[in-house]
């Protein structure tokens, strides 16, 4: 799975010398929170409310609103955004995307092609969801944990349990635990959970948890 394939294309920018003003109006008509600043068909920063809420008239100030427009009208977007920007690669994977908002502690990153032009932005939302559809948490499946030692042939044992009662595996995640052991989490239709937890077990593994979700 590519972040090409997740993210949001054909982004809204801004250019350094766009106000503040207008920048916030672009952020807020298209419920954007961040907007890469592109110069020359380059990406040079990225622009987000947070920085915009750093350099905005505080609740309490005595300026008017008139006042407050015009000086958000002053300032330009090469001011407060962030010139040291992580972008990503088009043609990563999800997972590279989210290691780096994970490691780098960012909500989003823009998404350049192989010759440096925004083609997209993907966010911790795209991430988000790249789960809950890789674990089909919306398709009404059942759901098992299995707990397993770290050892070869682990994953074709327990398919094979569930290809010999003629049942699909829809998805199937291991998690590694703190203590070097496994956990195994199966979705799939599964009408008799009773059975296939039996069978699982008597290949001498433990089923920690079963659900069915609606």
């Amino acid at each position: 799975m590519f972040v090409a394939n997740r993210m949001a294309k054909n982004p809204v920018t801004v250019t350094p010398d766009t106000s503040l003003d207008d920048a916030a109006l672009a952020m807020k008509k298209g419920n954007f929170r961040r907007l890469p600043v592109v110069e020359d068909g380059k990406l040079v920063g990225f622009f987000s409310d947070k920085d915009l809420m750093r350099v905005a008239p505080s609740p309490a100030t005595t300026l008017s609103r008139y006042e407050e427009k015009s000086l958000l009208a002053k300032l330009k977007v090469a001011e407060i955004m962030n010139k040291d920007v992580i972008s990503v690669s088009e043609d990563a994977t999800i997972e590279e995307a989210a290691l780096i908002m994970y490691d780098k502690k960012i909500g989003g990153l823009p998404v350049v092609s192989q010759v440096g032009a925004v083609v997209g932005v993907i966010t911790e939302t795209d991430i988000f969801k790249t789960f809950v559809d890789v674990m089909e948490l919306t398709g009404g499946k059942t759901r098992i944990t299995v707990q397993v030692d770290n050892k070869v042939g682990v994953v074709n044992e327990l398919s094979g349990i569930f290809a010999s009662e003629g049942l699909s595996i829809d998805s199937l995640v291991t998690c590694k635990q703190p203590d070097g052991s496994y956990e195994i989490v199966i979705r799939g239709d599964i009408p008799d959970v009773a059975d296939i937890k039996a069978k699982i077990e008597a290949k001498g593994y433990k089923v920690i948890h079963s659900v069915k979700f609606s």
